[in-house]
C-alpha cells in the first residue's frame, strides 16, 4: 500500500530522517557510481562543515555552478546544513550572466566545476562580496580557490544543529528573464516541501520507484521533480549529464530499471520520431521499467503527445508550473480523465482561478489571467519590493499567463499576457495559432509573435521549421484561413532550420522577434 510523503518541517530534516530509514538503499547513480541515503548526508554535511569554516552561516548565499553531477546534490544540502541559502546558476551561463546572479544575490562562495574554473576566477578577481571558490576536481590550491574534495575528505560532518524554520528562505532561483532583468524567486522551505507533497499524491510515488535525471539541476522543474521528491521518499535517481545521445539513455532506463522519466517537449518528440524496429519496439512493450513520463517546463504540442503515447504505450502527463510556484501548479492525473491540449488539474494542495482585466473571477472557459494560491507560492522576489508587489496580491500570484478552466477544472493555457496580440482592438492568442499548425502533417515546430504595424497595431508572424521539404508558404495560409478568422491569419510565414531556444527546451520568442520586429513599423 502506498505511503503519503512525510511532513517535513525543512529540506535538511528530510534528508536526515531518510538517511536514518533508507540508509542503505541507493539513492544517487552515475555512471559506475552508486551513493547510498547515508552516504549523501555524510558527504553533505561535510560539504556544511567546509562552508561553516569559510564563515557561511545563518541565510548567507553560495551559489552553485555544476552541471549534473552527484556534486550538486551534496552542494545543495550542505548550504541547506550549514543554514545558507542555496543560488543556483545556469551552468550553461557565461561569465557575465553568472556574475550578475552572483554579484544580486551577495554571494560569499561560489562551488564550480572545472571547465568554469576560469570564468570563476575573472569574477572573484571583480567581486569584493565573494570570498571563495571551490571547484570540483580542482589541480590549483590557492587561499581563495580550493579543491572540493580536499576539503570534504578531510573535514568532519557538521553536527551542530542550524534553526532552520519552514518559513526560511531555502532557495533563491534566478528566472531567465524574458521580462526583463533575472529576477530572484525566493523560494522557502514550506514552498519546496509542499510542492513535493503535491506532485508526491499525484503520480503516486513510492521508494521503489526510479527517476532519470536527464534535465539540468539548476532548473526549477528538474531541482524539484527530479531531485528533491524522490529523495523525499527514499526512492533513486540516476543522473545524467545530458540527454544526448539517446541510446546512452535509453541504455541507462533498461540497466537501471527506470520508472519515472521527466523530460521536456523536444525529447518525447524526438522519441517519438525515432526509428525503432518492430521487434525491438514489441520487446520494449514487455521489458520497458518505465511506468509514467512526465512533460514539463514548456508547451507540449497534441500530436507529440498522440504519437509518443502510441508508439511506447506509456501514460505521457503533461503538466504546467512556473518558478514562482516551486514549480509544479498542475498535472494531468495518472489515473482518470487525460485531455490532451490541457495541463491538467491544480495539485491537491493548490487553488487556481481565472480572472478579467479588473480582477473578477470569470465563469468557465472564459479566457483570462491565471491566478493561483497554495503553500507552493514564493515568498517574493529578492530585493525587489514593486515587482513583488504587481505579481503578488492578497495570497494570490498572479501568472501572467493566458488561460481558462473548463467545467471540470482543468486547466488550458493560452499564452502569455504580454504575448496576447492587439490587432485593431482583436485579441489574437498565438496559442491558438501554433496549436492549429501543430496538427498539420508538414510542420515541425512553431512559434507565433506579434509585431508593430502602422495600420493595425500589431500583426502575428509566424516562425516555422518544416518536417517536410515541400512545405510552401501558400499551403500554410491557405490551411489557416481555412480554420481562422481573417484577422488571427499571420500576416507573414518565415521559415527557419531552427529555433532558439533556452535550456528548459522554450523557444526564445523574442528573439524571433528581433529578426522582424522593424518590417512592419
Amino acid at each position: 500500500m502506498r505511503k503519503k510523503i512525510a511532513n517535513f518541517s525543512n529540506l535538511r530534516e528530510m534528508l536526515e530522517k531518510n538517511a536514518s530509514k533508507y540508509g542503505k538503499r541507493i539513492a544517487l547513480v552515475f555512471g559506475r557510481r552508486k551513493v547510498s541515503y547515508s552516504q549523501v548526508l555524510d558527504t553533505s554535511q561535510r560539504v556544511a562543515q567546509v562552508l561553516s569554516n569559510l564563515g557561511i552561516g545563518k541565510s548567507d548565499k553560495v551559489c552553485i555552478w555544476l552541471p549534473n553531477v552527484p556534486e550538486f546534490v551534496y552542494s545543495f544540502f550542505g548550504i541547506i546544513i550549514a543554514g545558507g541559502i542555496v543560488c543556483p546558476i545556469n551552468s550553461m551561463f557565461k561569465r557575465e550572466e553568472a556574475k550578475f546572479v552572483i554579484e544580486d544575490s551577495g554571494t560569499k562562495v561560489l562551488i564550480t566545476s572545472i571547465d568554469k574554473l576560469e570564468e570563476a576566477e575573472n569574477i572573484l578577481w571583480r567581486l569584493d562580496s565573494l570570498k571563495f571558490i571551490i571547484c570540483v576536481s580542482s589541480s590549483k590550491h590557492q587561499s581563495n580557490i580550493l579543491d572540493f574534495y580536499s576539503l570534504v575528505n578531510t573535514r568532519e560532518p557538521l553536527k551542530k544543529e542550524i534553526p532552520i524554520h519552514p518559513e526560511d528562505i531555502a532557495e533563491i532561483i534566478y528566472t531567465s528573464g524574458t521580462t526583463g532583468r533575472p529576477k530572484g524567486t525566493l523560494l522557502t522551505h514550506k514552498n519546496l516541501l509542499s510542492n513535493i507533497r503535491g506532485c508526491g499524491e499525484v503520480i503516486k510515488i513510492t521508494k521503489r520507484d526510479c527517476f532519470i535525471c536527464i534535465l539540468p539541476l539548476f532548473h526549477s522543474f528538474a531541482s524539484t521533480v527530479c531531485m528533491l521528491l524522490p529523495l523525499s521518499c527514499g526512492a533513486k535517481i540516476v543522473i545524467t549529464r545530458a540527454v544526448r545521445p539517446f541510446k546512452r539513455v535509453i541504455r541507462a532506463i533498461f540497466k537501471n530499471r527506470i520508472t519515472i522519466f521527466v523530460g521536456i517537449p523536444s525529447v518525447f518528440n524526438i522519441l517519438s520520431e525515432l526509428k525503432i524496429p518492430k521487434y525491438k519496439l514489441f520487446l520494449s512493450y514487455l521489458l520497458n521499467p518505465v511506468r509514467l513520463c512526465i512533460s514539463g517546463a514548456a508547451s507540449l504540442p497534441s500530436y507529440v503527445l498522440k504519437k509518443f503515447e502510441s508508439k511506447f504505450r506509456i501514460p505521457l502527463l503533461e503538466g504546467y508550473g512556473l518558478t514562482e510556484a516551486s514549480p509544479v501548479v498542475s498535472l494531468n492525473p495518472l489515473k482518470g480523465k487525460r485531455i490532451p491540449g490541457s495541463v491538467g488539474l491544480p495539485l491537491p494542495s493548490v487553488q487556481v482561478k481565472v480572472v478579467d482585466k479588473g480582477g473578477r473571477p470569470l465563469p468557465p472557459n472564459q479566457i483570462g489571467e491565471l491566478l493561483i494560491k497554495g503553500d507552493n507560492i514564493m515568498k517574493g522576489y529578492y530585493k525587489l519590493e514593486e515587482e513583488t508587489k504587481q505579481v503578488l496580491r492578497e495570497g494570490w500570484l498572479h501568472t501572467g499567463d493566458i488561460a481558462k478552466l473548463d467545467d471540470e477544472g482543468y486547466i488550458y493555457i493560452m499564452g502569455r499576457i504580454k504575448e496576447m496580440i492587439n490587432v485593431r482592438g482583436l485579441n489574437v492568442y498565438p496559442k491558438e495559432i501554433e496549436n492549429l499548425l501543430y496538427k498539420h502533417p508538414k510542420v515541425k515546430e512553431v512559434a507565433c509573435v506579434g509585431v508593430p504595424h502602422s495600420r493595425r497595431g500589431e500583426v502575428p508572424l509566424v516562425f516555422i521549421v518544416k518536417k517536410e521539404k515541400n512545405l510552401s508558404t501558400q499551403e500554410i495560409l491557405e490551411y489557416l484561413r481555412a480554420n481562422l478568422a481573417s484577422y488571427k491569419v499571420p500576416l507573414k510565414v518565415i521559415f527557419k532550420d531552427s529555433f532558439p531556444k533556452s535550456p528548459s527546451g522554450k523557444i526564445l520568442k523574442r528573439e524571433l522577434q528581433k529578426e522582424v520586429i522593424d518590417i512592419f513599423r
